[in-house]
């Protein structure tokens, strides 16, 4: 199965992107699947490969549970390359306690997290049965960590060694990360933790990274946003300081949405081929689609900060592809199309139901029209008051509309279904589809 632009689950349920890596000629991008039933359950990891970022092809399923430590599911993780190996980090989970009804859920949050690694020679061959590792066992310590609620783990080469961060929550229920370090790989010893108030009460999959203006820490706070409306967890990113001698962490006070339709999620980063800092999130979806399938990811962004702004540009191999004009989106072809235009205070454009208008300073979406009757979710959003125009590039998918203003200040992606092939402007707008 192939896809194209938005790699999307190849059937059933899939979520987090995990070990997303350029390794020999290819990027890899893992994913969480449950490969049964278009919802959650028990973690696989599937895998799809790109040559360019834009043309992705399923691989099947690379991990699955085997062993004691991720008997109900191999969790979120990361990958790198060493010595021409790709190394795999993951979170194993065990259910203390299994739903006697549905042997894929836990009941009373009774489980318990490790960390496993996993060689693999070629990165499409994966020993499940012999080739697991464990190599931090579940957290005992409460001043540390909590047992069930530490995962995701993101290693990174340092200046002299390796580093691991994991997501957890303190006894006082703030999120909190904790830090390892390895000589070999292989020897995790935690060095030190940062947990700061205010900021949800656990982090899920947290990803450290430098960039020529700054060091940049992205993470997913749960519980966050507590006005009662889906989502709580969302994913933010904000500046930090981090010394590797003793790994300390010092955040900032201030934050950024990585994308401020709220429905992006789970972000994950690496290097593309060039060497750009490159970000692949995954977009929540409240139904199937068909009844078949649940869960895509976004286009891949490229990160960079600039006078401690964090920008999340498209990746020029997707932005490349659109170079056909067009008249209209019924002339567009299965990869969707993308509009661009400039907005005027209070002018709107409407993409198939889907409005994008501007108030004042800030850019606005509406869904309303084209979102499932499914529960209490938000249907309109806005951006913080922009400084550098009114410059729009949205990139139109059946299932998903991301909205990059002024290529990349600030990013609104909403997932919508029933979308109409057809727009609506009260400004000049320019079409392109896939050459």
């Amino acid at each position: 199965m192939k896809d194209m632009i938005h790699l999307k689950a190849p059937g059933n349920w899939i979520n987090d992107p995990n070990g997303f890596i350029y390794y020999n000629g290819n990027y890899h991008l893992f994913y969480q699947h449950f490969p049964y039933a278009p919802r959650w359950g028990t973690m696989h990891w599937g895998h799809a490969v790109s040559k360019d970022l834009v043309n992705w092809e399923h691989k099947g399923i690379a991990l699955f549970p085997t062993k004691y430590e991720d008997q109900n599911g191999c969790f979120s993780g990361s990958a790198l390359e060493h010595d021409g190996h790709m190394y795999i980090y993951f979170t194993g989970v065990h259910y203390n306690k299994p739903d006697p009804d549905d042997i894929h859920l836990c009941l009373d949050d009774k489980f318990e997290s490790s960390q496993l690694m996993m060689v693999s020679d070629d990165g499409f061959q994966f020993d499940n049965f012999n080739g697991k590792k464990l190599i931090i066992p579940p957290i005992t310590d409460k001043k540390i960590g909590d047992r069930a609620h530490t995962r995701d783990p993101k290693v990174w080469r340092g200046k002299d060694a390796w580093y691991m961060v994991l997501g957890s929550k303190s006894e006082t229920g703030n999120g909190k990360l904790l830090f390892f370090k390895s000589e070999d790989l292989s020897e995790w010893t935690m060095v030190n933790s940062v947990e700061k108030e205010g900021l949800g009460n656990m982090w899920e999959c947290p990803d450290y990274f430098e960039t020529e203006g700054g060091k940049v820490l992205l993470f997913s706070p749960m519980g966050f946003i507590n006005d009662g409306k889906r989502y709580a967890e969302q994913s933010i990113c904000m500046n930090v300081a981090f010394d590797e001698e003793t790994c300390t962490m010092n955040l900032s006070g201030e934050y950024q949405f990585l994308d401020y339709g709220q429905d992006l999620y789970a972000p994950q980063s690496t290097l593309d081929e060039e060497g750009r800092r490159t970000v692949i999130a995954w977009m929540r979806m409240p139904e199937a689609v068909d009844g078949k399938w649940n869960g895509m990811f976004c286009i891949p962004r490229v990160v960079e900060v600039e006078d401690g702004h964090i920008y999340f540009r498209p990746h020029p191999n997707v932005g490349r592809q659109f170079c056909r004009r067009i008249e209209s989106p019924q002339e567009a072809g299965k990869a969707g199309y993308r509009v661009s235009f400039d907005l005027k205070d209070g002018e709107t454009v409407n993409i198939g139901g889907y409005k994008i208008f501007r108030k004042g300073d800030r850019i606005c979406t509406d869904r309303s029209e084209v979102f499932c009757d499914c529960g209490n979710y938000r249907m309109q959003f806005f951006t913080p008051e922009v400084k550098e125009g009114y410059s729009l590039d949205v990139y139109v998918d059946d299932n998903l509309i991301e909205v990059f203003v002024n290529n990349g200040e600030y990013v609104i992606s909403n997932i919508v279904y029933g979308l109409k092939k057809e727009i609506f402007a009260e400004c000049m707008v320019e079409i392109f589809t896939i050459e």
